[in-house]
């Protein structure tokens, strides 16, 4: 493969990456990663992030507060605003609704993913969307700021269904396909993989959660992206330099402020 594959989405501030990055960006790129974006959760978290990306050249953050948090945190727009003024912060997010584990109240939820909607918007930075159990409401909301004004986005770690898909796809948004595309039950996945098309694809790992297969049961990292990266090949019908070329492209395309290596 001769060329360098993203991991668009991981967490290199969580445990047990974060307590050895050199060793895991090593591994990353031995394995042919040569970008990685790790990911804002918690606003009290976000200097750790940021010092991540500060310290290594290929990598790049987010700035955000996952859904999970909003009940702990306030993602106010002028604070997203101002911390994503740092040139290593590249996207806005992860915010969005998960209504899945429902771990905050729903309106809490929705306010935050607008807070950091308008900040999408207002700074011309990619929205960071996860989205669980919540179709309808992820897409009207997408759909409603969409009309209102520029956003550009991708929903990560894909799962939900081909008319969200479809949705996300005619709003002009990527669609980041995980490790969960190897798993045994992901026919479903699968199928909406093959329907989109190859220049509105990414590859994350979610480090350090959902290993693909060969890894299964193992702590996820960004090397294991390669592994996601040959599923979806597959699932396309092109070879993996095809694919790497393809959803490289598209992450340097989305997230205009990171820079290719070299």
């Amino acid at each position: 493969m001769s060329t360098l594959l993203v991991d668009s989405h991981c967490h290199l501030d969580y445990a047990p990456m974060a307590d050895d990055v050199p060793g895991t960006l090593a591994r990353a790129r031995n394995a042919g990663v040569g970008t990685l974006l790790t990911i804002g959760t918690k606003l009290k978290d976000f200097a750790r992030v940021r010092a991540i990306a500060e310290a290594n050249d290929n990598v790049y953050c987010s700035v955000g507060v996952h859904p999970h948090e909003a009940a702990n945190e306030d993602a106010d727009t002028k604070s997203l605003i101002e911390l994503a003024a740092h040139p290593k912060v590249v996207g806005i997010g992860e915010s969005g609704l998960d209504y899945y584990y429902d771990k905050s109240p729903r309106p809490r939820q929705q306010e935050n993913f607008r807070a950091h909607i308008r900040a999408a918007s207002q700074t011309g930075l990619p929205l960071i969307v996860h989205t669980r159990d919540a179709d309808d409401d992820t897409a009207a909301m997408l759909a409603e700021a969409k009309s209102a004004g520029p956003l550009k986005g991708v929903l990560h770690c894909f799962t939900s269904s081909q008319a969200l898909a479809d949705k996300a796809v005619g709003l002009g948004f990527y669609i980041s396909i995980s490790g969960i595309v190897t798993f045994k039950n992901a026919e479903a996945l699968r199928d909406v993989v093959r329907s989109i098309p190859l220049e509105r694809l990414l590859v994350e790992t979610d480090s350090p959660f959902l290993a693909p297969v060969p890894m299964r049961g193992r702590p996820c990292e960004p090397a294991y992206v390669a592994h996601t990266a040959a599923a979806v090949a597959g699932l396309k019908g092109v070879d993996l330099d095809t694919l790497a070329r393809a959803t490289t492209a598209n992450f340097f395309t989305l997230f205009d402020r990171a820079k290719p290596p070299g």
